[in-house]
């Protein structure tokens, strides 16, 4: 499926599709089942004509062991069918949900628009919703297959009568269908309103130290509380359609059997019906209420299927942030990084080079510049967005597989990401690390503290975002992460503003041991003079451009503007 064609209807159809297997089992057994539940008021009547008013103790015996047959196939019809629908809802919900979280996990990014949180309610709720689809299918079938049924045992007891439900049946639920789209609107506002809900949660549970740190967590919660009620709103809105979609099925369906059951009732004064006739057509418009309202029923699911499917479609469908390459990887080059006249957001042509065997410090005065050049150097930026050339290894980055590309540049954002598990699956990012290797990353991040700290040392387990760990831990350990990944460019972005000045002069003085020799550059953007110190070179950006470059010591000595954001 291509991000082109990918739509609702797309998503529903390869559902279907996906789990054919279980769908048409599941279908064929459902209508088995239905089939010879609305045989059952039949095979009633014909036991009171042949058994019961005749006295026959034989046919009655007979007829008794044919309810019996009849009802084990109805009883195991349902339950393999049942179990088989629900099957292929789970395991199409799975198979959805693993796409979402593929496609929000594609290194190449996605633009679908949608905030952590409304991609956690699109995993969580709409893939769950959009693959009620195959349920409806089989619900449909089976519906249909009484009703079908019911009509031709009616056909055969009575012209009319079958044709009365095989005219009126189709009409209610044309009916009934004219509600599909109002339905579908309000299913979409309430899952848009709940997801929009769930992203500001997630939002606030993220940045709560930080409200509860300026006081401003009153006006957090009042403004989800605002959101809540407006999900809430929304939420009953698509409830009170719901509801009245469901009381006039009922209340329709209740009529149409009290019109059948009435004709039946004549047709019996008349003598044109035998007992047993009579007692088979009021069980069968009788039964015919339950699939008339069970495809009520399949429009509310569907509807509530295909607003999900949309919101799936459009995760599934965004368009890749970025347009990588099909090389791999470059031969190592006296050159490692180049930056060539590079224009974006900020920056106004920038050139910069990362020499084998260098360590180059870039110092930004304008914060939003230095994310800016880190975006750049992350592949986060479209061809179309930037100006000018970024060289890896002498070879443009855009013609490099995007695999190929951070196979060699490795960049380190300033909010470290931790996952839950344990200290060594965050160091060896679910690679084969010995020990001695994560020891001497652990020790030239300066976090020996860490290990220190536990008497389970790699075994230690981390929270959620490892928020059992101090700022400063979380980021010394995603420095010593990256330091076991050993890329041949290490681009690091403020990694030690959480860190006390006298553990910011340790770890520098280490860093530069484990990466200021051989053939492996790094970058350091930063304003710590202690990582401004260890650096080859440093290259200034005001407003955009490269101002001035040189050592860490002759800018200090020489530019004032330098000593001043360095030094205060």
């Amino acid at each position: 499926m291509t991000v082109a064609e990918t739509t609702g209807g797309v998503v529903l159809r390869r559902a279907l599709r996906r789990q054919r297997a279980r769908v048409a089992g599941g279908i064929a057994l459902l209508c088995t089942h239905q089939a010879t539940e609305a045989l059952v008021p039949v095979a009633i009547g014909v036991v009171i004509d042949r058994a019961v008013a005749t006295g026959d103790v034989r046919a009655l015996l007979l007829s008794l062991a044919g309810l019996a047959a009849l009802f084990t196939v109805l009883a195991f019809a349902y339950r393999a069918g049942a179990r088989l629908a629900f099957a292929a809802v789970e395991h199409e919900a799975h198979a959805t949900r693993v796409e979402i979280v593929r496609s929000a996990l594609d290194p190449r990014g996605r633009r679908s628009g949608m905030r952590d949180g409304e991609l956690l309610s699109v995993t969580a709720s709409d893939a769950e919703l959009s693959a009620l689809v195959v349920r409806v299918a089989g619900l449909t079938a089976a519906a249909l297959t009484a009703i079908v049924v019911a009509a031709v045992a009616l056909l055969v007891v009575d012209i009319p009568l079958g044709l009365g439900v095989l005219i009126g049946v189709p009409l209610l639920v044309f009916a009934l269908q004219r509600m599909a789209p109002l339905l579908t609107r309000r299913s979409t506002s309430q899952q848009e309103a709940l997801a929009a809900t769930t992203a500001l949660a997630v939002d606030l549970v993220s940045g709560l130290r930080v409200l509860r740190g300026i006081g401003a967590q009153d006006h957090a919660a009042r403004r989800y509380a605002g959101a809540s009620r407006h999900a809430l709103d929304v939420t009953l809105r698509a409830a009170t359609t719901k509801g009245l979609h469901l009381g006039l099925t009922t209340t329709v369906n209740g009529l149409f059997l009290a019109t059948v059951a009435g004709f039946a009732g004549w047709l019996a004064l008349q003598g044109r019906l035998t007992i047993g006739e009579l007692v088979a057509v009021v069980g069968l418009a009788q039964f015919i209420a339950e699939p008339v309202q069970t495809l009520g029923y399949c429009v509310q699911l569907f509807a509530m299927a295909r607003a999900s499917a949309g919101r799936v479609a459009r995760v599934l469908g965004a368009a890749p942030a970025v347009q990588p390459g099909d090389a791999g990887p470059p031969a190592p080059s006296p050159s490692r990084l180049t930056l060539d006249g590079v224009s974006y957001a900020g920056l106004d042509d920038v050139s910069l080079r990362v020499r084998a065997g260098e360590i180059l410090g870039v110092l930004a005065y304008d914060p939003s510049e230095a994310e800016a050049l880190v975006a750049l150097l992350a592949g986060r930026v479209p061809r179309a967005d930037h100006r000018g050339t970024i060289r890896v290894d002498d070879v443009p980055a855009d013609d490099l597989h995007i695999d190929a590309a951070r196979t060699v540049v490795l960049v380190e954002q300033h909010d470290v990401a931790l996952f839950e598990g344990t200290l060594r699956a965050n160091l060896s990012a679910g690679a084969s690390v010995d020990d001695e290797v994560l020891r001497a990353a652990v020790r030239a991040a300066a976090a020996e503290d860490v290990l220190a700290a536990h008497p389970h040392g790699f075994d230690r387990l981390l929270t959620e975002r490892g928020a059992n760990l101090s700022g400063g831990q979380r980021q010394r350990i995603g420095l010593a992460r990256a330091l076991v990944a050993d890329p041949p460019v290490l681009v690091l972005h403020n990694p030690t503003t959480a860190v006390d000045a006298v553990t910011e002069g340790l770890l520098a003085t280490r860093l530069a041991g484990a990466r200021g020799a051989g053939n492996r550059g790094t970058v350091l953007i930063t304003t710590s003079p202690a990582l401004l110190r260890i650096t080859d070179r440093v290259a200034v950006i005001d407003r955009g451009r490269v101002v001035v470059e040189g050592p860490h010591e002759r800018l200090l000595a020489s530019d004032a503007r330098y000593r001043e954001e360095t030094l205060r």
